[in-house]
């Protein structure tokens, strides 16, 4: 059975002073944490690495594709959740985070619900798996884009794994797929392995 893999790489530290969530740069752990993405993956026979648009995850996986020749192809939809634009829910995280795990169409404002973020991720998704079929591939993404992914895989992942991942930066979620049908996934921690 051929199958695809996917390697999901969610992003290492940001500066979050920095609210501009396009272009928000990693902070120097960050550009020396990414050299834990490159050697994980450095003999995972990949193919093709594709990556959401901003800044933080792009230039997670960046170091990996530049000393291994490939060409990082973005992807808009994997972009990461747009926030509300009233700063406040920024005040209280974890119970903004709550209500939004716990009701996945809730958002204070003009900010995407979960909802909205996982049909996004998972309709990308398709397409690459569609066009990479039976490929090896690399996938920068976002901690609430990815939990939304794993949870359409697996619905017992919820606010409590979410909040558990939080702060491992980088993190790897490795999925399976035969065709366009989910198989298995692994969660890595590369700071465990170290």
């Amino acid at each position: 059975m051929k199958i695809t893999k996917v390697f999901f790489i969610r992003h290492a530290e940001s500066d979050i002073s920095i609210r501009d969530p396009v272009n928000r740069p990693l902070t120097e752990k960050g550009v020396a944490d990414r050299g834990l993405v490159t050697d994980f993956l450095n003999d995972k026979n990949i193919d093709v690495v594709l990556s959401s648009p901003f800044k933080r995850a792009f230039d997670t996986v960046a170091d990996f594709a530049e000393k291994n020749g490939f060409e990082i192809k973005p992807i808009e939809d994997f972009r990461e959740r747009k926030s509300d634009s009233k700063e406040n829910w920024r005040d209280d995280f974890v119970n903004f985070m709550k209500q939004q795990w716990e009701d996945f169409n809730y958002s204070l404002s003009d900010g995407e619900c979960l909802r909205e973020v996982q049909e996004r991720n998972i309709s990308a998704l398709n397409i690459v798996l569609t066009e990479y079929k039976d490929m090896n591939i690399v996938i920068g993404t976002h901690g609430t884009a990815l939990s939304t992914i794993i949870n359409y895989y697996d619905n017992t992942y919820g606010f409590e794994d979410f909040m558990a991942m939080v702060n491992i930066m980088p993190w790897v979620v490795k999925m399976t797929f035969d065709g366009n049908k989910y198989v298995e996934s692994e969660k890595i921690d590369l700071f465990k392995r170290i």
